[in-house]
């Protein structure tokens, strides 16, 4: 794929991960093995809530086909096919849920050193459709997305956003919810390897006037451990502790709770994921 400015999914991924990715509240556990033809298994348990659940995956990549099947404890079924260069620069990814044939759905992305286009079409009778573009290049991106209902025949979003990156940060800004929410995010990264960084996000919700400013921050404590912490102006505080003991085997440690109602009891959470 070229070096483009990305898919318009991109703008703001970064400080998103960082405000939310580890931050869990239930308990985790996940083996994966890999087998001599090159399948790659996982099996994964949930407790949550009290209620535990669970799935087994199955990933292949072979030449330009990536395959991913997933089966849950409810007999559920996803399946993810991705196909790249089927159309030089492009990729092409199909989604198959059994029983809910109608939540699969087909996506088309096409590359070019200066603009990016997504297509995505859901499988069913009146399947909605979403467009998006992404225009620049990796240092500066302006996007814009669209999605339209075939079934009502109205338009049900637009989105539109802007991406300044560079070697040590990245900056963006987003107009969704048909012109209602503005958010700016802020990333900073501390080194080269961008373990270490600090992040600040504010969304204005126009109709309602209210406003919710996140801060946060990773810090890479040795190569193998990461701490992070995020707070909110809810007065939501969250912790994440990431220790990788085994080459590719981490074991996760959350917590999250809630300063302005010091009587309820945090939430906690554990995630230990084995990888040969």
């Amino acid at each position: 794929m070229s070096k483009g400015p990305g898919i318009f999914s991109d703008i703001g991924k970064k400080a998103k991960d960082l405000l939310t990715k580890d931050y869990l509240s239930d308990h985790k556990f996940s083996v994966s093995t890999c087998t001599e033809s090159g399948v790659a298994l996982t099996t994964s348990t949930v407790n949550k809530g009290g209620s535990s659940s669970g799935d087994v995956a199955a990933q292949y990549n072979y030449k330009n086909i990536f395959a991913d099947i997933r089966v849950d404890t409810e007999s559920n079924i996803a399946a993810t096919l991705t196909f790249s260069d089927i159309v030089p620069s492009s990729r092409t990814i199909a989604t198959l849920n059994y029983p809910n044939y109608e939540s699969g759905k087909l996506e088309i992305q096409y590359f070019h050193p200066h603009a990016s286009l997504t297509a995505v079409v859901g499988m069913n009778q009146t399947p909605p459709i979403d467009v998006s573009l992404n225009l620049g290049t990796p240092m500066v991106a302006l996007g814009a997305e669209a999605g339209y209902d075939t079934a009502s025949g109205k338009l049900i979003k637009y989105t539109a956003g802007i991406s300044l990156t560079k070697l040590d940060s990245c900056a963006s800004i987003l107009l969704s919810d048909k012109g209602d929410t503005i958010k700016a995010s802020y990333v900073h990264y501390i080194d080269q390897l961008k373990k270490s960084a600090a992040v600040g996000e504010i969304s204005r919700k126009f109709s309602t006037n209210e406003n919710t400013i996140a801060v946060g921050g990773s810090y890479a404590i040795d190569s193998l451990t990461l701490m992070k912490m995020k707070f909110n102006n809810q007065g939501i505080v969250g912790t994440v502790l990431q220790h990788e003991f085994i080459r590719k085997s981490l074991v996760t440690v959350s917590s999250e709770f809630d300063t302005k109602s010091l009587d309820k009891t945090p939430r906690f959470g554990l995630s230990l994921a084995l990888k040969p």
